[in-house]
């Protein structure tokens, strides 16, 4: 197994190398034509135009798409009041339904701060000029999920080649571990999606999880901070499954900010989150191992999810939005 999970990272790791080169000019290619990179950041610029700058009166964020969004609201409410206190601003929080509708909503100019799921994020910068800035990490500036592929316990799946033939849950395609991630690197595991087991969407990591659970899904690949959360709320009894396959850490939740919005609300903004202590509060409850935000940048820690997208040719378009 360990030698499976350096196999598929060391494969990404060269393919890396490989493209390095032409990386970045096409990754600029791929920002809506909307958008400029003048500085070469992969991220939109903001506008030259200062009349062009927003600076609204009421900010909107937006958590990215979970199973039950009135309860994240309340989970997010006491970051939310700090980012009132700091920005001067009142904030409202916006339930979404779909990674569609979140990025869309930013592309509008009707959402000014969002939590974006990894593999979404790209759709988000490149169609509506989201700005990564920060992600949730630990006091030793360490942060990442993993993909993780869950079976039922009694199931005759012990390794990755036992899931040809049966039926898999993958999430929605522009998911990263949910589908992108699994489609990169399961054939060198041993098995092709959709060539040598059957996909199936399920809409969503909690989705698959209740359903291997339920016998609905043979296996499921899934993002282990979503189903580690879901199991601390008790939805589902971790000796009801196993773990057949994990691997090495990917980004979790990019958080950013649209990108025509003020210089002077961007700081406010940032400062916002990188002075949130999560200790004590509902939010440092739900995201167990979190302390803080620790910046990031787009072009940096998404590198390999953008390896993993350009595999499975993964273009940034409308057209590929709506097909998630």
């Amino acid at each position: 197994m360990h030698k499976q999970t350096a196999l598929g990272t060391s494969l990404l790791a060269a393919a890396a190398l490989v493209a390095s080169a032409a990386m970045a000019q096409d990754e600029m290619a791929a920002l809506d034509s909307q958008y400029t990179d003048a500085d070469g950041d992969l991220v939109a610029d903001a506008p030259a135009d200062e009349s062009a700058l927003k600076n609204p009166d009421t900010l909107v964020f937006a958590y990215t798409p979970v199973e039950d969004p009135a309860i994240y609201e309340d989970i997010w409410n006491p970051f939310i009041e700090h980012l009132e206190e700091v920005t001067g601003k009142d904030v409202q929080f916006f339930a979404v339904q779909s990674n569609s509708a979140e990025v869309e909503a930013m592309r509008s100019g009707r959402l000014h701060i969002a939590g974006f799921s990894t593999g979404p994020t790209p759709f988000a910068v490149n169609l509506a000029g989201a700005v990564p800035f920060a992600i949730m990490g630990g006091d030793d500036g360490q942060f990442g999920y993993k993909l993780q592929i869950y079976t039922q316990a009694d199931s005759d799946i012990k390794e990755v080649p036992d899931m040809a033939g049966k039926r898999i849950a993958h999430t929605s395609p522009t998911s990263n571990s949910g589908n992108l991630a699994p489609r990169a690197l399961f054939p060198d595991l041993g098995v092709v999606p959709d060539q040598d087991y059957e996909v199936t969407y399920s809409g969503s990591h909690d989705q698959s999880m209740l359903g291997v659970v339920a016998g609905d899904y043979d296996a499921a690949p899934v993002a282990s901070e979503v189903v580690d959360r879901m199991a601390e709320r008790g939805l589902y009894d971790p000796e009801d499954v196993r773990i057949v396959w994990e691997s090495d850490p990917f980004p979790t939740t990019s958080y950013g900010y649209a990108h025509d919005l003020a210089p002077e609300l961007k700081e406010k903004i940032e400062e916002a989150f990188f002075s949130f202590d999560f200790a004590g509060t509902a939010l440092g409850e739900e995201f167990t191992g979190v302390s803080k935000f620790i910046p990031i940048t787009y072009k940096d820690q998404w590198k390999v999810i953008r390896q993993i997208q350009r595999a499975n040719g993964v273009e940034y378009t409308p057209e590929g939005l709506a097909a998630e």
